[in-house]
């Protein structure tokens, strides 16, 4: 009769038994996710977001979680000491100050190098939490399968509502909540939220299966939580940026972290992506000041006649103003909202045509439009995204082009023979779709240049055209021979230029933190 009364109770309260254990590893599943992914927003401003620093980011998130199971599993069967709770409150702690360890952690490992410096930042950083979160799993299927029947399928439903909890939390950050809120302050509304779910857990236990935790220990755990959080909130241990520097504009949003900054003993105003500088001004006069601009802004020279044109990258748009000055209306083609907005408010950006913002691979292919002139000006990170340089993407391109038009691609890498793979492969796959090529540096005699291709499949004659007070000497100066041999044909199935460019995508940061300093890469 009493066990009969006892199943019959179990039973009235498996509905709040499955609330507790699923919702647990919902939040949990979606806590993995949202660091997993916030992970190439803390970092990915110092080092890139890059093949390597996401290659970072899920190694030591597998890592770090496979390392939960193991221990969630082993202190779960001991039934003492490590509860869920514990599990839950340390890995809100610890997601609560990867904010103010962030900096610090990765100017430590700065000396390893853009690979071993973003793995060994990463682990540092994600490795504790995560680990704490990946204990949920098996700590919540435990205490299931000694409250519920069928253990089998109730470990299934956690594995399974863990990762719909995960799928929910990936789409929740990148849909709705990483465009309106930062970074940090997400992480610190995610530990707040894990915090409560620990109080929870914590009556759960009491009223369900007569665990006392102490009520000073929790009480020290929250105050140690609130303490951080409001460190966080008041900006308190925070080092002050640069006082040379002022941003004018920063957006986190889809594609990066955009900033407007004004470097005010040179009179510079920069606009920056993540880890790359997309953009330069001086602002006494508005004039552009990435130097590859003085051999882009030629282009009419090599189709007198040409009247409209494409460009791909909008960054501070001084291009379109160049162009103006040949009669040349542009569009441009600009991924990300808030550069195309820093652009239009913050530099001497006069637009001529129209602004369309998204995918440059996508939008192309919409277009219904052709030019004469088409700029191919992408770059983010120390490197080019690496899909819009394949022999596909260059086939787009050479269909939106008129008869004579010209196509001309920016890229940056070495000039140093042992280095130059990768401007190799671009010229292999430019020549593999059009049939004439010339290339030009911005700068000849430097060991690390901007490359402009400069492709068509009629004659290319640079002819000085008759706006341009340029002598036409000063452009056949900077022409290079590049031979295509010893390149790789990049293509959409085979692909291998982000792995070409790491030697590259090191040496650019090396500059920019020359240019700028390390303060403005740390929120």
């Amino acid at each position: 009769m009493k066990k009969k009364i006892k199943e019959a109770a179990a039973r009235q309260h498996q509905p709040l038994d499955k609330l507790v254990f699923y919702g647990t590893v919902i939040i949990t599943g979606g806590a993995v996710m949202m660091v997993e992914l916030l992970g190439t927003r803390i970092i990915g401003p110092f080092y890139g977001v890059s093949l390597i620093v996401w290659s970072s980011l899920l190694s030591v998130s597998l890592l770090a979680l496979s390392m939960g199971y193991y221990l969630g599993g082993a202190c779960a069967d001991k039934g003492k000491g490590l509860r869920l709770p514990h599990a839950v409150i340390a890995a809100g702690i610890l997601i609560a100050i990867i904010p103010l360890l962030g900096k610090p952690v990765q100017l430590f490992f700065d000396g390893l190098g853009l690979r071993w410096g973003a793995l060994s930042s990463a682990f540092v950083l994600f490795t504790p939490p995560l680990v704490f979160l990946g204990m949920a799993g098996p700590f919540v299927i435990r205490m299931a399968t000694e409250r519920l029947e069928n253990v089998g399928s109730t470990a299934g439903n956690v594995y399974a509502i863990s990762t719909i909890g995960s799928v929910v939390g990936t789409l929740m950050l990148g849909f709705y909540l990483l465009p309106i809120f930062g970074v940090n302050s997400i992480l610190l509304s995610l530990s707040v939220v894990l915090m409560a779910l620990a109080l929870a857990l914590v009556a759960y236990e009491k009223s369900r299966m007569n665990v006392k935790h102490p009520v000073t220990h929790w009480a020290a755990y929250a105050a140690v939580l609130i303490a951080v959080v409001a460190i966080q909130a008041t900006g308190v241990g925070r080092q002050d940026a640069d006082k040379n520097l002022q941003v004018l504009f920063e957006q986190e949003t889809h594609y990066g972290w955009v900033r407007v900054v004004d470097q005010k003993d040179k009179d510079i105003r920069w606009l920056m992506s993540d880890a790359s500088t997309i953009g330069a001004e001086h602002v006494p006069t508005g004039a552009g000041l990435l130097g590859y601009q003085t051999v882009v802004r030629l282009l009419p020279w090599f189709n007198p006649a040409g009247k409209k044109a494409l460009l791909i990258g909008l960054g501070s748009g001084h291009l379109v103003n160049d162009l103006a000055n040949y009669g040349v209306k542009t569009d441009a083609i600009e991924i990300d909202p808030a550069v195309a907005y820093a652009a239009n408010e913050y530099f001497n950006f006069t637009p001529t045509g129209k602004v369309i913002v998204g995918d440059a691979r996508y939008r192309v292919q919409q277009l219904n439009e052709t030019y004469d002139i088409i700029i191919h000006d992408c770059f983010t990170g120390g490197s080019e995204p690496i899909h819009l340089l394949s022999q596909e993407m260059m086939q787009e391109l050479k269909s939106k082009l008129n008869p004579g038009g010209v196509l001309a691609v920016n890229f940056v890498g070495f000039t140093d023979k042992a280095y130059l793979k990768p401007v190799q492969s671009v010229a292999r796959t430019l020549d593999s779709v059009f049939e004439n090529r010339k290339t030009f540096v911005r700068t000849p005699g430097e060991s690390f240049s901007d490359y402009i291709f400069v492709v068509s499949d009629s004659e290319l004659n640079s002819g000085q055209h008759p706006n341009s007070t340029v002598p036409h000497q000063w452009l056949s100066e900077r022409e290079v021979d590049i031979s295509s041999v010893g390149g790789e044909l990049i293509t959409d199935d085979f692909n291998p230029l982000e792995f070409l460019q790491i030697a590259k995508a090191e040496h650019y940061r090396d500059m920019l933190v020359e240019r700028v300093g390390h303060s403005i890469l740390f929120r």
